[in-house]
């Protein structure tokens, strides 16, 4: 008997082990998948997702009233705002808004911005790291300079900087949030895609006389997005905070009239003697959102990962 047959029998025999029942024949995606269904923080992750944008999708049939109106304006007065109520269970804002109504409009604005940036940051990043982990040489160079250039400036100062450049529009903070995190997905694109350059694979397909340009996009792009993925997943959780963060520095949303919990969060800093509420409650509300989306993230990640596998 040869070495080969003696090991092909104790394969048969069961004598080296055999492979997970969840990771036999089953792709990466599927399998992680598979693994995020077991994963307590990633049911708890999407569950409170899912509860945003359900809130959000359907604001208009879920909130008590119209959005920013002024109508109960007389009830507030210098020293105190009116607390909750039969007609409304959170009280009043400061601007004599219905509370409630405030913070499930705001959940809208506050997932528009979040997605919206994200996706400037990940097709401005995607961009830059096709370029330099693609095609490599003085593109890598040249490309990767630029970015370690973003990366020497604090995000949050990028982002004030754009911001305070482009005017104090939704589009300006949008664009300025976005910027901001275009190095960290350039980077991490062009790492993973560094990575996949040097598998089999890219080697069977170059033997085949396939040119670069396509078997960077057919091939090694395709195999590398995983991490990108799940970077965009946490940069949605920072980008509430990024956005308080703007408005507390004057450079958010000047619209009264628009319901967004940084700006209410800003608002709120003169009467927190007198009414804490007016700052607690959004502040749970981008707390919880942040908290969504880390855990969802966390999750993604441990599951794509070959290394924390179970």
């Amino acid at each position: 008997m040869t070495l080969l047959d003696a090991t092909q029998g104790a394969i048969n025999e069961g004598l080296l082990g055999k492979p997970p029942s969840d990771e036999r024949g089953t792709s990466l995606w599927r399998g992680a998948f598979r693994r995020l269904r077991r994963n307590p923080s990633a049911i708890i992750g999407a569950a409170i997702v899912a509860m945003l944008v359900l809130i959000a999708v359907f604001a208009p049939l879920l909130a008590p009233y119209e959005p920013a109106t002024s109508e109960w304006i007389d009830q507030v007065t210098p020293s105190s705002v009116p607390g909750p109520s039969p007609e409304h269970p959170l009280g009043l804002d400061s601007f004599g808004s219905d509370m409630l109504t405030q913070l499930i409009y705001g959940a809208r604005q506050t997932l528009v911005i979040g997605i919206v940036s994200t996706m400037i940051g990940v097709i401005g990043g995607a961009a830059l790291g096709v370029l330099a982990g693609g095609l490599g040489g003085w593109w890598d160079t040249g490309v990767m300079r630029f970015v370690d250039i973003l990366l020497s400036i604090p995000s949050l100062l990028l982002a004030v900087s754009i911001a305070a450049v482009l005017g104090r529009t939704p589009w300006a903070i949008m664009i300025a949030i976005g910027i901001a995190q275009v190095p960290i997905f350039a980077r991490l694109l062009r790492g993973s895609m560094m990575g996949q350059r040097g598998q089999d694979y890219v080697l069977a397909a170059s033997s085949l006389g396939l040119r670069q340009r396509r078997i960077v996009m057919s091939h090694v792009l395709p195999n590398s997005v995983g991490p990108l993925i799940v970077q965009a997943t946490l940069v949605l959780a920072t980008a509430t905070i990024e956005v308080a963060a703007l408005s507390y520095l004057g450079l958010g949303q000047p619209d009264p009239a628009v319901a967004e919990w940084g700006r209410m969060l800003v608002k709120a800093q003169d009467r927190l003697q007198s009414d804490p509420r007016l700052a607690i409650m959004p502040g749970i509300c981008m707390a919880v959102t942040a908290l969504g989306f880390t855990l969802f993230g966390e999750a993604l990640r441990e599951a794509l990962d070959p290394k924390s596998r179970r």
